[in-house]
């Protein structure tokens, strides 16, 4: 059977298409969790300055999504719509990523604003081009409401993957402790190094997504027939596009969860070694444990879009976990936890990462696949198949919605008087406790918000079966219908 219609991928197709995530895993897990902390901390960059390098290349980056995601669903060649855009991609994102690790040696301070600037607009530019229309595919290697969770299950399966192993890298092999820097996070030599491992990482990545999904193009669907368009006609149908009714609920959903997941990656450093004193040996071991949190959510999120459906599974999952995940933060700053430096300490943290990050990451691969079943819905109301419009819309908010939070991000830590160059064990309580408030009462509150936004969305396992009836019918027939629960 075709692969794109009703035919469920098969392992190797999955894997082919999980695969891809590892290069967004890899650069989301270092400019999310990590860009901030080497160019203020380590490289001296004012915390402020560093934000607004971050947002100004995530706005430039964001305007090019929906560009990118029309592209490449009305794209022309022998190698179908997605592929080309992925073939171009793959060594120009890998080399620019090692350059925004591997600044001039010349500049230090403030004066690596520009570079800082443009290599990041770079990155996310390039990441655009291979990220949108390999997103895409997932709405058109199957069109079966459970295959999609397990495509997309993969997908992120293999991001978290990647962006762990590499994290484990860096911290474990590169930032060593030395005499005068026991906690190992100021080698610079060790971050430079990094830059070119994940670079490697990238590249292989996206070459092998690329490669292992080649075969699909002849059953992929095919570009719309060739029309006169202007400026304001492409416009025009991107905007009807996505003023779909389940599109605009996880539009703002993707809003308020990802500007959290902002605030949590750009603050994670900062709570790991200032908050908890973690040593990078403690923050390592904590990272490999989040395998298991993978390994969980690969598992755990087909069964929960099956047994509840995608809507109510992301529903009640999603409460679960933003409740739990602050926890140990509030527990700490209300005298409530073990001192920090004891085991207990550290095996509380642990336990509750491992358990809730797999719900956390359940709730994403839910939503992720829920993005793909709104394609059939808005092809009967427009006539059009917009795989890259929708899945780059979704792009478009993650990356603004990240640059707010990383700015959230650095008003909390100037709220919290955090400054750079301060060291484990030498920031007084009160600001640890301002901090770790700031920490949890932005996620819990953002989070709660995202949730209700979920709630709006309208396609149900009956609703998409229905809308595929619809479309066979219309194709079959001529004839014109839409359909919704």
């Amino acid at each position: 059977m075709a692969i794109g219609s009703e035919g469920k991928p098969s392992i190797l197709t999955r894997l082919a298409f999980g695969v891809g995530g590892v290069a967004d895993g890899v650069k989301n897990n270092g400019f999310d969790y990590f860009l901030l902390f080497f160019y203020s901390q380590v490289l001296g960059v004012p915390a402020a300055h560093v934000a607004v390098a971050l947002f100004i290349a995530l706005i430039v980056d964001a305007v090019s999504d929906p560009v990118v995601g029309y592209w490449s669903d009305n794209f022309r060649s022998r190698f179908g719509r997605r592929h080309p855009f992925m073939y171009a991609a793959m060594l120009p994102v890998a080399i620019a990523y090692y350059f925004a690790w591997n600044p001039p040696a010349g500049l230090t301070g403030s004066d690596l604003f520009p570079w800082l600037v443009t290599l990041t607009i770079t990155v996310r530019l390039l990441f655009t081009v291979y990220e949108v229309p390999q997103n895409a595919l997932a709405a058109e290697l199957t069109s079966d409401y459970d295959a999609r969770t397990s495509l997309m299950s993969y997908r992120y399966f293999f991001a978290w993957v990647g962006g762990l192993s590499i994290q484990i890298a860096l911290l474990a092999l590169l930032l060593r402790p030395t005499e005068t820097d026991p906690s190992g996070f100021f080698n610079i030599d060790g971050w430079h190094t990094y830059g070119l491992w994940a670079s490697i990482v990238i590249f292989l990545a996206v070459l092998a997504t690329t490669l292992g999904t080649h075969s699909h193009i002849p059953h992929l669907k095919a570009a719309p027939p060739q029309r006169k368009m202007t400026i304001a006609t492409i416009f025009r149908e991107i905007l009807e596009t996505v003023s779909n009714r389940s599109f605009r609920a996880l539009f703002l959903a993707t809003l308020f969860g990802l500007l959290a997941s902002g605030i949590s990656a750009s603050l994670n450093q900062y709570i790991n070694g200032l908050f908890w004193e973690f040593t990078t040996d403690q923050t390592a071991k904590l990272t490999v444990a989040v395998y298991i949190s993978a390994v969980i959510a690969l598992v755990l999120a087909p069964i929960i879009g099956k047994t509840l459906g995608k809507k109510r599974g992301a529903i009640i999952i999603g409460i679960l976990a933003f409740t739990i995940a602050p926890a140990p933060v509030l527990a700490r700053v209300f005298g409530m936890m073990p001192p920090n430096g004891t085991d207990l300490l550290f095996n509380i943290v642990i336990s509750v990462t491992i358990f809730d990050l797999a719900l956390i990451i359940v709730t994403q691969m839910l939503m992720g696949s829920m993005i793909a079943d709104i394609v059939e819905d808005s092809e009967l109301q427009t006539g059009r198949r917009s795989e890259g419009i929708f899945f780059a819309g979704i792009s478009f908010i993650r990356k603004l919605a990240q640059g707010s939070g990383v700015m959230l991000a650095a008003i909390v830590l100037s709220i919290a008087s955090i400054t750079p160059g301060m060291r484990p064990g030498a920031v007084p309580e009160e600001q640890l406790r301002v901090l770790g408030l700031g920490y949890a009462a932005s996620l819990l509150t953002i989070w709660m918000l995202m949730i209700g936004c979920v709630s709006f969305y309208r396609i149900s396992r009956e609703g998409h079966e229905a809308n595929l009836k619809a479309l066979s019918e219309r194709d079959g027939q001529g004839g014109a219908g839409q359909v919704s629960d």
